[in-house]
């Protein structure tokens, strides 16, 4: 028998998710995968996955799922209310899912991004090594609607925690970032940097958090298309500065003033619109 579940309602925006398809900037083709890939792995281990496996992101929750075999799931991220057929479920532990059964994904009080892993893991075709979606290239499994119907790898026998503490997101970012390759574009940018202060911009997305606040003052004109990598922080004209998150593209022609540190991208992930950023310059 085929083991599936129901996506009843993808609630603002559900992607599947994995760990992204790294390695292919040369295909033009941008990293993908959980923007938030601790809460994906740690949903994955709650319910006996590879942390490689693939899961469900959901864009402040609202998600309703149905399952059409008996399955274990688990919800991570930012802390959120649950109902399972009607009654009450805590997230960040593994919950059993009965055939019929419905799980219900509220609103988070703080953060964005929701984590639904799925014992077996959600078992669409790869594209060049990864099930994630990219909403930039279009590569990957579109956009989940209400009513689909995804497909369930065979399951493991849970052997992680069986409760895990939820951390709520934090309302001011204070983000390391290593200078170049273009800092000599701004006057001393590693001042600029350390005394601004910034929020993130309601036009954020996949692609890159777009802050807004101080002005990063940079000499005038573009430089020639370059390689871009997560986590690059390009500030166009108006010197707003763009931090690029997993779906970018993987050229650009602004200049990229610092790098975030890689481990602190899942926090931009996280920050809703108006929270504060403020950068740590790494010489």
């Amino acid at each position: 028998m085929n083991r599936e579940i129901t996506i009843v309602r993808t609630g603002p925006q559900a992607l599947i998710q994995d760990l992204g398809r790294p390695g292919n900037a040369h295909l033009g083709v941008p990293p993908s995968g959980a923007v938030d890939p601790d809460s994906l792995k740690l949903a994955n281990r709650l319910v006996g996955n590879d942390e490689t496996a693939a899961g469900i992101e959901l864009l402040l929750g609202g998600a309703e799922i149905t399952a059409d075999a008996s399955c274990t799931v688990a919800v991570t991220g930012p802390p959120t209310t649950l109902q399972i057929d009607g009654r009450a479920a805590d997230s960040h532990q593994p919950l059993h899912l009965a055939k019929g059964s419905t799980l219900k994904i509220g609103t988070p009080d703080t953060g964005l991004r929701i984590y639904l892993a799925v014992s077996g893991g959600i078992d669409v075709p790869k594209e060049l090594g990864s099930r994630s979606t990219d909403l930039l290239s279009g590569i990957g499994p579109d956009p989940l609607r209400d009513n689909d119907v995804l497909p369930l790898g065979t399951p493991n026998v849970p052997t992680g925690a069986d409760v895990v503490p939820p951390h709520r997101a934090l309302q001011t970012l204070v983000i390391p970032i290593l200078l170049g390759p273009r800092d000599d574009w701004f006057d001393d940018a590693e001042t600029q940097l350390r005394q601004g202060e910034w929020s993130v911009s309601d036009r954020s997305n996949r692609v890159g958090a777009r802050l807004q606040g101080t002005k990063l003052n940079r000499r005038d004109g573009e430089i020639p298309s370059e390689g871009m990598i997560t986590g690059a922080v390009q500030v166009p004209p108006d010197g707003q500065p763009v931090v690029f998150l997993n779906d970018h593209p993987t050229t650009g022609g602004y200049p990229v003033i610092g790098v975030v540190d890689r481990d602190h991208l899942r926090f931009l992930g996280q920050a809703r619109p108006g929270t504060c950023v403020r950068f740590r310059p790494i010489s």
